[in-house]
C-alpha cells in the first residue's frame, strides 16, 4: 500500500507546515485577501488526495493569511480567463475545483479550519468541506456565485450547506449572495464556535492536536461514515456503522482505552 510522509511537503501555491501530527495550510496573498489561482485549486486537490496515504499527518488545519481567510477564485487570474473558454474547458475547471471539495471529504484526518474576515464564493466552499469551523465575530461569510450571474450549486453548495445550516438558510444565502457575519453564522451553525481573532489560529490548533493525539483510526473511521451516510437510508446506514464499529473494536487503540480505564488511568491513542 501506498505511504507517504508529508512532513516535507513542499508547497509551491500556499503555505505549509507539518507540526508534530497536525498540517496547517495557510492561503498567503494577503494583499487580495486570498483568492484561489487555477495552479493553487490544483495543488490543494492534489495535497489532500495524498492525505490519504500519510503517515506522519493526522489532522489538518485550514487558514488565511492576513486577517482573511479566502476571498475565492481570483477575478483576474480565474474569471478573466473562464469568459474566453469554451465548455469542454469550462468543465474540466468547475469539475476541479468540485474535486477539492472531494479529495478533502475523503481524506482521513479531520481538516478544522480556522476563518478571519472575508471567506467568500471558492473560500466559502472550502469552509464548507472542512470538519469543523471556527470563526470570529468579523468573519464575513458569502456565496457570492449568484453576483457574477452563476449558479449557488457550485462545488457541491447546494449538497453541503443545506446540511450544515439547513434548507432554508442555504436557499437564503444561494439565491442572494448576502454576506452573513461571525454571529449570525454561529447562530446557524456554520461555525463551531467564535473565538477573538488573536486567538483563532490557537485555538484551531489546540483542537487539531487533540484529535490528531486521540484515537486516530477511529475519527477517520467517524468521517468516512458522516460522509458516507448522507445518501442511505437509516437501515443502511445502522449496518454500516455496526460493520465500521466492529472493525475499530479489532484496534489497538480499543484494547489501550479499556486497560487504561481498568487501571484509572488516561488511554494514550497511537492511530492503530
Amino acid at each position: 500500500m501506498k505511504r507517504v510522509q508529508l512532513a516535507g511537503y513542499a508547497a509551491k501555491h500556499f503555505g505549509y507546515a507539518v507540526t508534530g501530527k497536525v498540517a496547517t495550510i495557510t492561503l498567503n496573498r494577503p494583499d487580495r485577501k486570498n483568492p484561489l489561482t487555477f495552479e493553487s485549486y490544483g495543488e490543494l486537490r492534489d495535497l489532500f488526495r495524498e492525505m490519504a496515504y500519510a503517515t506522519d499527518v493526522k489532522a489538518v488545519v485550514f487558514t488565511g493569511e492576513g486577517g482573511n481567510f479566502c476571498s475565492g477564485g481570483d477575478v483576474h487570474e480565474i474569471i478573466g480567463p473562464l469568459v474566453k473558454m469554451e465548455m469542454p474547458e469550462l468543465l474540466a475547471f468547475t469539475r476541479m475545483t468540485g474535486d477539492l471539495v472531494k479529495a478533502m471529504r475523503a481524506c482521513p484526518q479531520p481538516i478544522v479550519a480556522a476563518i478571519d474576515g472575508v471567506c467568500t464564493g471558492a473560500g466559502a466552499m472550502i469552509a464548507c468541506a472542512s470538519d469543523l469551523r471556527f470563526g470570529t465575530a468579523r468573519s464575513k461569510l458569502a456565496f457570492l456565485f449568484v453576483r457574477v450571474g452563476l449558479a449557488g450549486a457550485d462545488m457541491g453548495a447546494c449538497t453541503l450547506l443545506p446540511r450544515l445550516i439547513g434548507l432554508s438558510r442555504a436557499a437564503d444565502l444561494l439565491y442572494t449572495g448576502r454576506v452573513v457575519g461571525g454571529e449570525e453564522g454561529e447562530r446557524f451553525g456554520f461555525y463551531n464556535r467564535l473565538v477573538d481573532p488573536d486567538r483563532l489560529l490557537a485555538e484551531a490548533t489546540a483542537m487539531a492536536q487533540s484529535l490528531a493525539e486521540g484515537p486516530t483510526f477511529a475519527h477517520a473511521m467517524t468521517k468516512t461514515m458522516l460522509w458516507q451516510e448522507w445518501s442511505s437510508g437509516l437501515g443502511e446506514c445502522i449496518e454500516a456503522e455496526a460493520q465500521a464499529q466492529a472493525i475499530c473494536m479489532q484496534t489497538q487503540d480499543f484494547d489501550r482505552a479499556y486497560h487504561a480505564f481498568v487501571a484509572k488511568q488516561k488511554p494514550v491513542f497511537e492511530g492503530n
